[in-house]
């Protein structure tokens, strides 16, 4: 397949927004389009994910001169891990596409294509500045969808956001400037290709540590890490259903993606060295936000800190130093994004439907909506990792990683795992099932789900169980490139 799919897989989209920007007013025609061209971008990446050889390194790969002068690049490429994220993302937002299908205007699906331009561009970027234009295009859709489509004080949720995302992002820019300058001085090109910044010897200890940290703040708040997440509980409970879940599923994961892509690399024997600490500010994270989640009333609040406290588990299996952590984080990041990322249009369907967020005021939705609840379930079920679901298999070995990694705290992240099921659980058990006219209340009144609906979650129920009990042709995919990290970049032991 020729390398140049990449790129037609990136600027789709794009190309397709503004072309509907400037000839068409209809909503419908506009989100039809938009549906249709996010399934031409599925059914490529699924021929790119059957086609790829695992081990074999980068593939379909294009690097062309972009600013000739200073050695910037249009270079992309894909391994294992990068692939794995983009089959996550081509399959997620079709599907969500029919969950978000009625009530919207044409100005949202324009921007959910711009979103997915500036994620799969990201990801795809091997040239430093690249990735950083990237980075930050992504950002104005949802800039953009939050503040014309968003709830509440949406306009403070929108100013919070960007800000705390354009300071990290500024930092990581220096970061990468001084790189590029550095590379100059020892080689005497320009040159800002990632596997260019790997090649420098000349900095200081002491150079890597504030670099390392630059990049590290500008992923610590995507991600969100404990104590960068301030942004992230007012920005889901104002942003729209679509926005809420291009946050949590897709751009959230671009912060873990930025880690082992470019941290580890340029910055093997720092990562090494800070990694206890960024584990331990994981293992905090998933317990400080999952008892944050237990005292909210605010359902989509409570989603929020959850989804925080996985992205701090999943963060503390990166920073592991062994391919078990490491292939577990990877594989939580599908399940988290499927299952987060699910219960999240649930509850925005619930908001649309009944106007009501608040855990108190709900209930008795499983005798009116048999299939909402069931489909509710296997996502919760998935989010607390039952046995059979892809959450358990993707925090056992997260669990097995930090044990490896470091005893003590390979124990505390068994047990605290335990926190997700406790709030989980209580919020399913007072939101959904519980009966209110046992009280002396009413029950909320809801709909079930309709066909198109249960045909938008179904592929990602089958994952949900297919990734729990068989997760090999999954794991396969992206071993080889952690092997990789892990032995050759690192230089630790396969198994740390």
């Amino acid at each position: 397949m020729s390398a140049s799919i990449l790129s037609f897989i990136i600027f789709l989209p794009a190309v397709v927004a503004f072309a509907l920007m400037l000839t068409t007013k209809h909503m419908q025609t506009v989100r039809n389009i938009a549906f249709l061209t996010t399934v031409v971008v599925f059914v490529l990446v699924l021929k790119l994910y059957l086609q790829y050889e695992p081990g074999k390194g980068l593939q379909f790969v294009t690097d062309v001169p972009w600013i000739s002068k200073y050695g910037i690049n249009y270079y992309i490429g894909l391994d294992g891990f990068s692939l794995t994220i983009l089959m996550l993302i081509a399959l997620l937002i079709p599907t969500a596409y029919l969950l978000l299908w009625e009530g919207r205007t044409k100005g949202y699906w324009i921007n959910m294509l711009l979103v997915q331009t500036g994620v799969t561009g990201a990801l795809l970027s091997l040239d430093v500045i690249l990735f950083y234009f990237f980075w930050e295009t992504m950002l104005l859709p949802i800039f953009l969808i939050i503040g014309l489509f968003g709830t509440g004080n949406k306009v403070f949720s929108t100013i919070k956001i960007t800000v705390y995302t354009m300071a990290g992002s500024l930092l990581m820019l220096v970061s990468i400037l001084y790189l590029g300058v550095t590379y100059f001085n020892e080689f005497g090109t320009w040159s800002f290709a990632l596997d260019s910044f790997t090649k420098i010897t000349t900095l200081s200890y002491h150079e890597q540590i504030w670099l390392f940290l630059a990049f590290a703040v500008a992923f610590a708040i995507k991600i969100p890490l404990f104590p960068f997440h301030t942004w992230i509980m007012d920005t889901y409970k104002n942003a729209p259903t679509g926005g809420v879940f291009i946050l949590s599923s897709i751009m959230a994961k671009l912060g873990i993606y930025g880690v082992v892509r470019f941290m580890i690399p340029i910055f093997p024997h720092v990562y090494v060295q800070f990694s206890h600490y960024f584990v331990f500010i994981g293992l905090f994270g998933l317990i400080y936000f999952g008892i944050a989640a237990l005292m909210q009333d605010d359902i989509k609040r409570m989603l929020a800190y959850s989804s925080a406290s996985h992205l701090s588990f999943i963060a503390a299996g990166v920073f592991s130093l062994n391919t078990l952590g490491i292939n577990g984080a990877l594989y939580l990041i599908i399940a988290h994004a499927m299952a987060t990322g699910g219960l999240f249009l649930l509850i925005g369907l619930l908001e649309k439907e009944t106007g009501l967020k608040s855990i108190k005021q709900l209930g008795g939705i499983a005798k009116q909506a048999p299939l909402y609840t069931f489909v509710f379930a296997i996502f919760l079920f998935a989010s607390v990792g039952l046995p059979g679901t892809s959450g358990f298999t993707s925090e056992l070995l997260i669990i097995f990683g930090v044990f490896k990694f470091n005893h003590v705290l390979g124990y505390i992240s068994g047990f605290t795992v335990l926190i997700a099921a406790s709030y989980m659980l209580w919020m399913f058990q007072r939101a959904i099932l519980q009966n209110r006219e046992a009280d002396g209340g009413a029950d909320v009144k809801m709909r079930d789900l309709k066909v198109k609906e249960l045909l938008g979650f179904l592929p990602w129920v089958i994952l949900i169980f297919l990734m729990g009990v068989y997760p090999e042709p999954f794991i396969n995919k992206f071993a080889p490139t952690v092997t990789h990290y892990v032995s050759d970049i690192l230089q630790i032991g396969a198994l740390g």
